[in-house]
């Protein structure tokens, strides 16, 4: 007996259903995160008011507490002040309570203020959209009784819960937990291909805090970011227009001295200077960990050793775990080797993070950072030297 308009095969309703969660995932990272958030590309009008009328429809969110909650995400990422870092609140809480932890900082209204400007705020956001955001998601399931009959309950189930699982949980919390680096910022960010059919290329979430404002969030020739496909497509209509893009890393082989180009290069790409630094000294810093248990320092754990050196090579020590920290520090104390390597990568860093000296003044103190691993006697920090000499001017994107 046919209860719905539509009659379908099990596993159609199981394809609609797919097919509908896409959609909000799309509009999601097209329309919230890359749109909204970061301003990364202009949408056309009535690209842009689909998917938010979509995302009223499927989530009830407001786009002004997402951005808000988004971009305080970015500002304060791993710290007290993060919203949904499993680093400060526990995986287990951001991967099952993600959602709760939006809906709390929703309701800050300093964040709101602070962090939710230059979103849409015209009369249908005012007096529908944000006003009456559990009306969206009633209508989608009456859409979904009449079309489907009963079942549609358990796909309007589905739709409701896609967004707070792999976007509040999968995204937030696996994305700051598990996965791999391409690159190093600050932060615990991973990505954790192979969910692109699932959420739309956010899972490429440590590209994307190496490169925030970057409408692209793939990086790697074997990366596949189907929201960028769906950008380019809407460019090619005219549709969309892309602003930003993380700009290509550039090497010139016959460069033996740093100059101003080297300085931009580095400075653009210093998330991949550091992680090139951390994969270049891994071995000779694990190595060394490894003939300290020789010396046998008290309180020494060969095992959270191993780890503290891995992470403190991606990460600033104080970001460790206290256990990882405290073996770390005994680390430094008892190898010339490895304070060293500590010093030298907080002189790297130094590099862009002083921001009252000139241009020329810089490029001298990169030239003499590359001078003074060359003649550390450390085999790795020379050859990390070699490399970053060769980076080059950065082709056009984002600075």
């Amino acid at each position: 007996m046919q209860l719905g308009l539509l009659d379908l095969p099990w596993w159609a309703y199981v394809l609609v259903t797919l097919g509908l969660t896409h959609v909000t995932i799309a509009s999601v990272t097209i329309f919230l995160h890359r749109h909204q958030a970061h301003r990364a590309l202009a949408l056309h009008p009535a690209v842009a008011h689909f998917f938010r009328f979509w995302l009223w429809l499927t989530t009830g969110m407001v786009t002004s507490e997402w951005v808000a909650i988004h971009r305080k995400h970015h500002a304060a990422t791993e710290t007290a002040e993060d919203p949904h870092s499993p680093q400060v609140h526990g995986i287990r809480k951001v991967l099952l309570e993600g959602a709760e932890l939006y809906r709390l900082e929703s309701r800050n209204a300093a964040t709101l203020a602070r962090y939710g400007h230059g979103t849409p705020d015209d009369w249908i956001e005012r007096k529908l959209y944000a006003r009456h955001s559990a009306l969206g998601i009633g209508i989608m399931l009456v859409i979904d009784l009449v079309l489907f009959g009963p079942i549609g309950l358990t796909m309007w189930a589905v739709q409701m819960l896609w967004i707070p699982i792999f976007a509040a949980g999968v995204i937030n919390g696996a994305g700051h937990f598990w996965g791999y680096r391409n690159y190093a910022p600050r932060d615990a960010s991973r990505n954790i291909i192979p969910w692109g059919l699932l959420i739309g290329g956010e899972e490429l979430h440590n590209n994307h805090h190496a490169y925030s404002n970057s409408a692209r969030f793939s990086s790697r020739w074997w990366e596949f970011d189907i929201g960028w496909m769906y950008i380019r497509t809407l460019e090619a209509l005219r549709l969309a227009k892309v602003s930003k893009v993380a700009p290509r890393i550039r090497y010139s082989r016959s460069k033996t001295i740093c100059d101003a180009g080297t300085l931009q290069a580095v400075i653009t790409h210093r998330y991949d200077v550091l992680a090139k630094f951390a994969r270049t000294l891994r071995r000779t810093a694990v190595e060394e960990i490894r003939s300290l248990r020789a010396k046998a320092i008290p309180g020494w754990q060969d095992a959270i050793a191993l780890d503290a050196v891995k992470h403190w090579l991606q990460r600033d020590a104080q970001a460790l775990p206290e256990k990882e920290r405290v073996v770390l520090e005994q680390a430094l104390q008892s190898s010339t080797l490895l304070s060293t390597i500590d010093s030298m990568r907080h002189d790297l860093v130094d590099v862009w993070s002083r921001s009252a000296a000139s241009k020329d003044q810089l490029v001298r103190q990169l030239e003499d950072w590359c001078r003074r691993a060359e003649q550390s006697g450390i085999d790795a920090l020379r050859e990390f030297s070699r490399t970053l000499r060769r980076y080059d001017s950065p082709s056009r994107g984002i600075q």
